[in-house]
């Protein structure tokens, strides 16, 4: 298709040849055809048929007395010689215009827009029509009249959905006339009716191209309205893909469609048609002579093959269907055939008009309209308001107007009106053919592909024709037209009008407008906003904008800081000002920028709308931020609108302002604050949100509205219970930060991708679910499983606090409760909630069609009166009950009954489709029938489905015309169901009833079983007796004292048979008046006693209400009784009669005391339903139960049935319409309430996040964790664990809670080593106190003394060493770290020191290495002198060892030597030295000892620990030591002391000789590695010898020793070591510290043995979360290693993770090569064998075997396995498979040498000879040698 303006070249090619080619041929038959002399007379005159006119004088003259003004058909000349017509005039040109117009007229025409009323459609000659939404088709304005008349909706889309710019379609003149200022209007049509008026039934043939627009969406297809009478049209969905794929995107076709469809078939004498929109079938359909076409029902848009009679300079005259002429205009020629045009060439055409008068059939050949059905493609031409200067007249047209030659050499055309600016100013002369004119572009016409140009001097002077030309601020000038309520009307041409908004009318807001503006006043006015896509603009007349001299600010580009502009206030905040600039570019003026002065409170000083001088500091384009300054000279107002600020979660109520395309424009009440509620948020239905859109109307107030987010100053609302329900009961995440692993919560469908979905939670948070990730099911189409908006329940599975990314899950599987049943039914019971809530809706309107279709109900009999029956079968009904209603029974619901058209019937209805306003109805005899089954409280049952929805079925119990209503759907998420799970009407299926009273309508809500449920026999509950008990009549009435024995006695009821087989039903709370708390009232009555009761009301079977008496079914109720003694003696009250259930509730006031009996425990909605009397029940939020924990735990366990309990009255609970009570007597969280708490988040270095009551929460700092602080106090706080609190602060926003054991516990004395700090007051200087580091700042370090006091250490007192950036002190000292301080001064800020000297405590950066300040270093040498030698001493291990070790040998041997009685002489001095220095300690204390198991090594085990027992040596022993001990040796002692040195000497030698000998010290270690530097078991050794000694910077230090010790060319040695101090740091260091070794062994070793090994530490420490992450990073990194992924099959299978390892070898065979494919399966088959399903593995091994037959080692394998884990027929059947295999020789001997060895060991001499036998057979059949 080459679709375009026509170019200077081919233009005038076009041109010059066909004059060229008209002077060939002189005359012209006009009005006839050239025939032979030869050939037969014309069998009918050409007369009527050849009416192309043409203006000629001589021909006017002889038709002067003719009554109709019409051309004639020129004279026709018959010769002598021939039969030929020929004619000599050339033709005229012959224009159309609006005069030549007739109401009726058929055209062709191109939609060029669609705005919401009507269509914009370019017609041939520059005209343009206008279609109103009323003359699409019948079907759609019937559709309209009913939605605006009787309040339905029949699917009506926006006229944007059905058509779009450069449709071409057939059109008819509907009406001509004026607009309101005198401007032509021309109206048209594209109603079937009017376009094929003139089509017959008998005329319809096949191969016809028609119009026409979809009436009705059918079963198999669409009827097609094509504007034939008594003629149905259809078109099959078959017939439909193709158009709805490429032209209607996807979605299917709607009534009030255009189409243009072929004829395929006629049938019935044109009563039926079939129709086909195929692109192939459309395109290729041409108007023959067969079909007969005339100029009667000639049609616009058919494509004819015609034969060229006349060429001329203005066009070509053409032939077709036998006599047919018509002309084409020069417009419409094809330019790439321009040279190529002679007489008796064939060509095809398309017809575009027919003149109703002349007859005359105008053509056009250009190829975009040869192709029927094809889109026009919007032309490239000039601009709307281009001037060109000179522009010359190709033609003028006498009556119609003048063709130009652009500067570009392009042509542009002119109507006649556009010529001049009046009528009496034209003149013809001025356009001779060259003249040169100035003209502007005004439009483009479609169907000529050119411009359409003016000469009228307003147009060209006009400062702008279009909404495009209007600027942002922009200087303009208008009339005023109307003044509004919002604002005033300002026009500024005849096409352009603006709004001057309420609040721009002048600088100060007025009262009074009308005072200062009045009707056609012309203004001056400034440009905000100009939409020229929605044709709107914004002005305003303030006088300080308007008259600025500033710079405009159109862009966030054009904001460069320190520029000036004015502004206005758009919105007022807390925080400071919102001001908007030109084009909604808007900024921020903080509340410290607003003046120099502070103002506190903005909104009373500031108001919207008033203007403003700003001054930029900064911008951000890409961002879209800009940062404003007020200057100190503006005068700021006092008169402010105060906003009222809508925070995300809040609740509010609604109401509904008006509909809007994609959601509801309501106000927030009482404010009456503006808000959004969009669609998709109405429910969490998606059904619901279309039918709740639909039925509200303006004035509809809607309840229990959460506020969702504001965007661009637009607040955005949510009614989606799920979500409502979460923000109620915990507090909204507004970051990724407060988001956790594991955390689930309810958000909405944002956005599909093909990789997965993207769900977006309140405040903004977004979170991917991958594809995977999705659902439980295989997932092929993500669009099968979800839609944009829908709710669902995320679980985040994994943070990227850095991105701020989130993954999520939406496996039903992961985020459900696991209560189905439970879920399933509160679901359903929502659903229906929120249908009930659509009824009341309908049943308030003034449509006696809403009415009535509200007050059917499902299960409801109705007499009906058969209408007609479709082919189908479906029957349709009228009836009474049912006026105006469509009421159809399908084919399944007849069955077994005959119907005829007239007949009357009785049917039930089965579903009333509120949306639609369809009933449907069934009239089966077993629907029909009156045997209702009984059901039972808790009873699983057969059921026939009986109909079907997105959301519901309704079904019947077999066999019975009881039905119920079961959830299609198991949880939210749950959206995706195969073919297999669907229902479908008439499958009997498995319902579960859980309880009779819950109903819709009368009709029990059940849930569905699934085929894996299994049947649980309970208790019965009340119900179920109720049910078992048959409904007798009696006679008994309210206060009645009545006598039975007990029937049955059940937690929370009796049943009591009275006289006449009547049984009464006893609740709890009417058997006696003093209750103790926590008895069993029921318990005191035991079956066949007999109690006298008094009756107080009756309790309807179906539905269990109370009755009044005057009820006619109240002596068909089950009387309900009392045995309190109080009624018994009294009067009896009539509680249950008259009073509403929602004022009964109100009754009760909050803190009102009362007595309750436990029902059950909600396992759903985590509370405890309870029942207060017969009629009003309660609930109680888990942690308002009890204020015990161990209660909270096992709930069920501590809150038995029937159980009486004492609670109090928070308030009426409308939503389950109950009482909220509490169990704790807590009826708010006020500043001092103990209350229970759920760790809801722990967070590091800030504190804890808890779960409060009342859905509050509350934030735990870290100095109110405990009494005693400490480094590691997270530990015990996990999330989900329940602890007690205390509420310290009641904030409006936020709740500050205590754990410390003084506050929750006050009754109790506790030990506080860190008391709680209130205020500064509390401190005192010189104070020692201990804080945990909140920060470090540039000002020093802060420290949290308490929640409410802070503390600042300068730098100089933070440390003794000499740090010269300020850096290191904050990658020292981490955020949260204890630290003990000093206070130094507490007048102003409270200031703190660090020092060692000051707290005592070691220096924070001790372990920096940095040097000690010098002036330290002077001012005490002495105690530096000893600090360096310290420092000596722990750089050299060694030596402080042989220190330690020579001291304790001299102490030893002066006491053995002492005890002995030698004296020696050289120890003497050592000895006085040690006894004059007392040692402090009177016993030393043992050191820590640590069990033997901490090995790598099995050889470890043998070391001993390293303390020993030592005899106390004090200051006193060794003063008291004798004074003959110093006396002076003889010679004899002196030599057997030498003697005794010497042995002890030798003993040692040989002890340290012996190769066998452990070591026992470090110098031992060190003897040893220094002889074997590389072994690595000596070094793992020295390690544990260091650890048992609780020595872990010791250990650390020789495995960095063994590091640099060994060689580099031993890898394996040094792994171990790795390895050995990864276990190190696992067990006794953090993770940070494991993860720094981790990264240095990954650098130093091969990355993947230390990830295998780091992941064995995790898995044998049981620290399963860390070793799955690991493997899960080691599957990204070594996925081409097969060990990789059978490890972590390994560890799934360990954990018992079953299901997870199909998933994984799927995705380990997407990711290993091919050739590995088969090992790996088999070895994933043997770990299923070892730790999994033996079956699974069985199904792996088989699956391989079959596609790889001759892998013998995968057969031997399997075989091995089924020997160890099969039964013996599973093995012999292997065997048997693999002896018939055709392997070869030597593989066939080895498996029946194993059959046979299987044989002898397990079988019989039997089995042992037939597998002989085979094997001989065997070798027989092969010629082989028999081998023994």
């Amino acid at each position: 298709m080459i679709v375009g303006s026509v170019s200077a070249d081919s233009e005038s090619l076009t041109i010059s040849s066909v004059a060229r080619m008209a002077a060939m041929d002189k005359d012209f038959p006009r009005g006839g055809v050239q025939r032979n002399p030869t050939e037969e007379k014309v069998k009918r005159s050409v007369d009527n048929e050849n009416l192309f006119k043409m203006h000629h004088d001589d021909v006017k003259k002889k038709q002067k007395n003719k009554k109709e003004s019409i051309p004639v058909e020129a004279k026709k000349q018959k010769t002598k010689n021939s039969g030929t017509l020929q004619t000599n005039q050339r033709i005229k040109a012959q224009r159309l215009s609006l005069k030549e117009l007739n109401v009726g007229m058929l055209l062709l025409g191109c939609v060029k827009e669609v705005n919401d009323f009507e269509l914009v459609i370019g017609l041939p000659q520059g005209l343009t029509g206008y279609v109103s939404l009323t003359n699409i088709c019948d079907a759609y304005t019937k559709s309209l009249r009913e939605q605006i008349d009787e309040e339905l909706s029949e699917d009506l889309v926006v006229l944007s959905d059905l058509y779009s710019p450069g449709m071409v379609i057939r059109c008819a003149v509907y009406e001509l006339g004026k607009t309101n200022s005198n401007h032509h209007s021309l109206k048209l049509s594209i109603n079937p009716k009017d376009v094929n008026k003139a089509l017959s039934p008998e005329a319809l043939q096949a191969g016809m191209l028609l119009s026409g627009c979809v009436s009705s969406v059918e079963e198999h297809g669409y009827l097609v309205d094509i504007g034939v009478k008594a003629t149905k049209a259809f078109l099959s969905h078959m017939k439909t893909q193709e158009f709805i794929k490429s032209r209607n995107r996807g979605m299917p076709l709607r009534v009030g469609q255009y189409l243009t469809a072929l004829v395929e078939s006629v049938k019935n004498d044109g009563r039926i048609a079939q129709l086909s929109i195929c692109r192939t079938d459309v395109a290729a359909a041409t108007a023959t002579e067969d079909q007969k076409w005339s100029l009667s029902n000639l049609l616009p848009g058919l494509i004819i093959r015609a034969e060229i009679q006349k060429v001329d300079s203005c066009g070509l005259i053409l032939q077709f269907n036998s006599g047919l002429s018509g002309t084409v205009d020069v417009l419409h020629l094809d330019p790439r055939r321009a040279r190529t045009y002679r007489p008796g060439q064939q060509v095809k055409a398309c017809v575009l008009y027919v003149q109703p008068e002349t007859k005359a059939v105008h053509l056009t050949l250009r190829p975009a309209f040869l192709h029927p059905g094809a889109m026009l493609q919007e032309p490239s031409p000039h601009g709307i308001g281009k001037i060109f200067e000179q522009c010359t007249v190709r033609s003028y047209y006498k009556g119609a107007g003048v063709i130009f030659q652009l500067d570009d050499g392009t042509f542009a055309y002119s109507p006649k009106s556009h010529l001049s600016g009046t009528a009496m100013s034209f003149d013809p002369k001025d356009f001779s053919e060259g003249s040169r004119h100035r003209c502007r572009v005004i439009d483009h016409s479609p169907m000529e592909q050119m411009a359409l140009v003016s000469l009228r001097k307003s147009i060209l002077d006009a400062q702008f024709l279009k909404y495009q030309d209007v600027k942002l601020g922009q200087l303009v000038e208008g009339k005023v037209t109307s003044l509004e309520s919002y604002g005033m009307h300002v026009k500024l041409t005849d096409h352009i009008q603006g709004l001057v908004p309420r609040t721009h009318l002048s600088d100060i807001p007025l009262k009074h407008p009308e005072k200062l503006y009045s009707v056609g006043n012309l203004v001056k006015c400034r440009v905000l906003m100009v939409n020229s896509e929605t044709k709107k603009l914004t002005l305003t007349l303030k006088n300080t904008l308007v008259g600025s001299k500033l710079s405009v600010i159109t862009q966030y580009k054009e904001a460069v800081p320190k520029q000036l502009a004015h502004g206005y206030i758009v919105s007022v905040k807390p925080y400071g000002c919102i001001v908007c600039f030109y084009g909604d570019v808007k900024g921020l003026v903080p509340q410290h920028k607003l003046s120099t002065q502070p103002i506190p409170f903005p909104e009373k000083v500031f108001y919207v709308g008033q203007v403003v001088k700003v001054i930029v500091l900064k911008c951000d384009p890409t961002q879209k931020k800009l940062l404003l300054s007020m200057k100190t000279t503006q005068k700021v107002g006092t008169d402010a609108d105060e906003s009222s600020m809508y925070q995300t979660g809040k609740i509010v109520d609604v109401e509904v302002l008006a509909k809007v395309e994609n959601g509801l424009k309501v106000s927030i009440l009482p404010q009456r604050a503006p808000a959004f509620l969009p669609t998709v948020h109405l429910s969490d239905y998606v059904s619901n949100c279309q039918l709740l859109a639909e039925r509200l109307q303006k004035g509809d107030i809607l309840s229990n509205v959460m506020c969702l987010s504001q965007a661009h100053g637009q607040i955005i609302l949510c009614r989606k219970a799920a979500v409502i329900a979460f923000a109620k009961q915990a507090q909204l995440p507004k970051d990724v930060l407060e988001l956790q692993v594991g955390m689930q919560m309810p958000g909405f469908v944002k956005n599909i991708m093909t990789y997965g979905v993207f769900v977006e939670f309140p405040h903004g948070l977004y979170g991917l679910a991958p594809k995977a990730a999705m659902s439980d099911k295989f997932v092929t189409n993500i669009e099968d499983h979800f839609v944009v908006g829908q709710t669902v329940v995320a679980k985040v599975t994994n943070l990227d606090e850095e991105k701020k990314r989130v993954l999520l899950t939406l496996k039903v599987s992961e985020c459900g409760s696991g209560e189905e049943d439970d879920e399933s039914l509160a679901l359903l019971s929502q659903y229906c909630g929120e249908l009930e809530f659509v009824r009341t809706l309908m049943s308030s309107r003034d449509s006696p069609v809403a009415v009535s279709l509200s007050r059917l109900a499902t299960g409801q009999r109705l007499q009906l009166v058969v209408s007609r029956v479709e082919g189908d079968g479906t029957i349709y009904f009228t009836g009474t009950q049912v006026t105006k209603l469509t009421v159809t029974a399908s084919r399944y619901h007849q069955e077994g009954v005959s119907l005829s058209p007239g007949q009357q019937c009785t049917a039930v209805v089965v579903f009333v489709d509120l949306l639609s306003s369809i009933v449907h109805v069934s009239v089966r005899q077993e629907l029909l029938n009156a045997d209702v089954k009984k059901l039972k409280g808790i009873s699983q049952h057969p059921a026939v489905v009986q109909f079907v929805t997105q959301d519901v079925a309704v079904v019947s119990l077999a066999g019975t015309s009881k039905l119920l209503l079961v959830p299609v759907t198991f949880h939210l998420n749950d959206t995706f169901h195969f073919d297999s799970e669907k229902l479908f009407v008439g499958q009997t299926i498995s319902v579960l009833l859980h309880t009779a009273g819950v109903e819709h309508h009368g009709i029990p809500l059940a849930a569905r079983g699934r085929k894996k449920h299994r049947s649980v026999k309970r208790e019965r509950q009340m119900s179920e007796e109720e049910d078992l008990t048959p409904v007798v009549q009696h006679a008994l009435y309210v206060g009645n004292v009545v006598s039975g024995t007990v029937k049955s006695v059940q937690p929370n009821c009796l049943l009591i048979k009275l006289e006449g087989g009547v049984t009464g039903f006893v609740h709890v709370s009417e058997i006696d008046d003093h209750v103790p708390v926590g008895s069993f009232p029921t318990t005191k009555l035991k079956v066949g006693n007999v109690e006298t009761a008094k009756v107080i009301g009756g309790r309807e079977v179906k539905s269990h209400r109370f009755l009044p008496i005057t009820h006619p079914n109240f002596s068909m109720t089950i009387p309900v009784l009392t045995l309190r003694p109080s009624k018994l003696s009294g009067d009896c009250e009539l509680m249950f009669q008259s009073e509403d259930l929602a004022d009964q509730l109100k009754s009760y006031k909050p803190g009102q005391v009362l007595t309750c009996y436990v029902s059950k425990y909600n396992h759903t909605r985590k509370c405890l339903v309870v029942e207060v009397t017969p009629v009003i029940s309660g609930s109680v939020e888990l942690l308002l139960m009890s204020q015990k924990i161990k209660h909270l735990k096992f709930p069920k366990k501590h809150f038995q049935t029937g159980r009486a309990l004492t609670a109090k009255v928070i308030g009426p609970d409308t939503m389950n319409n109950c009482l909220s009570l509490s169990l704790t007597g807590l009826c708010s969280l006020d500043e001092g309430s103990i209350t229970l708490g759920i760790i809801k988040k722990v967070t590091p270095h800030l504190g804890v996040t808890i779960q409060l009551p009342f859905g509050k929460n509350g934030q735990v700092g870290l100095c109110d964790i405990a009494d005693s602080y400490k480094e590691s106090q997270f530990e015990e706080l996990t999330p989900g664990h329940i602890v007690r609190c205390r509420v310290i602060s009641n904030d409006e926003h936020e709740l500050a809670v205590s754990l410390r054991n003084s506050r929750v516990y006050p009754e109790n004395e506790s030990s506080i080593s860190d008391p709680e700090i209130t205020s500064a007051k509390d401190l005192q200087k010189g104070q020692l106190l201990r804080g945990y580091v909140k920060a470090v700042r540039e000002s020093g370090v802060l420290v949290s003394l308490s929640s409410s006091v802070l503390g600042r250490v300068l730098f100089d007192y933070v440390s003794d060493h000499f740090v010269k950036d300020h850096g290191i002190f904050m990658r020292n000292i981490p955020k949260g770290k204890l630290v003990t301080v000093k206070v130094l001064s507490v007048k102003g800020e409270v200031e703190l020191s660090l020092l060692p000297q000051d707290t005592g405590a070691p220096d924070v950066l001790s372990k920096s290495g940095l040097p000690l300040k010098q002036s330290k270093m002077l001012s005490n040498a002495e105690g530096t002198v000893s600090k360096t030698f310290k420092r000596k001493r722990r750089g050299s291990e060694s030596e402080q060892i042989s220190s330690k070790k020579l001291k304790t040998s001299r102490k030893q041997k002066n006491l053995e030597e002492a005890e002995c009685g030698v004296e020696v002489y050289f120890h003497e001095e050592d000895s006085d030295t040690e006894v004059q220095q007392p040692n402090p300690r009177k016993t030393q204390v043992p050191r820590l000892e640590v069990p033997l198991s901490f090995a790598w090594d099995v050889s470890l085990n043998t070391i001993s620990p390293v303390t020993r027992k030592r005899e106390d040596i004090s200051s006193d022993s060794e003063e008291d030591e004798p004074e003959d001990s110093k006396a002076k040796v003889t010679k004899k002692e002196k030599e057997l002391g030498k003697w005794q040195m010497e042995k002890e000497l030798t003993k040692v030698e040989q002890q340290l000789m012996d190769p066998s000998r452990h070591p026992q010290s470090a110098e031992d270690f060190d003897r040893l590695v220094l002889s074997s530097p590389n072994s690595s078991i000596l070094w793992t050794q020295y390690m544990a010898f260091h650890l048992h000694a609780t020595e872990i910077e010791k250990a650390r230090t020789v495995a960095e020793r063994a590091l640099k010790t060994i060689s580099f060319r031993e890898e394996q040695e040094k792994l171990n070591v790795w390895v050995a101090l990864l276990n190190l740091e696992n067990l006794y260091g953090t993770e940070e510290s494991l993860m720094k070794v981790f990264e240095r062994a990954v650098q130093y070793n091969e990355p993947l043995k230390v990830f295998q090994q780091l992941a064995s530490i995790y898995t044998k420490s049981e620290k399963y979360k860390q070793a799955d992450s690991l493997y899960n990073t080691m599957l990204k990194r070594f996925r081409q290693e097969s060990t990789v992924w059978l490890n972590y099959a390994t560890f799934l299978l360990k954990q018992g993770k079953t299901d997870c390892t199909s998933a994984l070898l799927q995705r380990a065979l997407k990711c290993l090569p091919q050739k590995e494919h088969v090992d790996i399966i088999a070895k994933f088959a043997q770990l299923e064998f070892r730790l999994g399903d033996t079956e699974r593995a069985k199904a792996m091994f088989e699956s391989t075997l079959n596609n790889y037959p001759k892998r013998t080692d995968l057969w031997s394998v399997y075989i091995d396995l089924m020997v160890k884990h099969g039964n013996q027929d599973e093995i012999r059947h292997l065997f048997e498979r693999v002896i018939h295999l055709k392997l070869a020789p030597k593989k066939m001997k080895f498996f029946f040498k194993r059959y046979l060895e299987y044989e002898k060991k397990h079988g019989s001499e039997e089995r042992v000879q037939d597998v002989k036998e085979k094997a001989l057979k065997y070798v027989e059949s092969t010629s082989l040698p028999v081998d023994s």
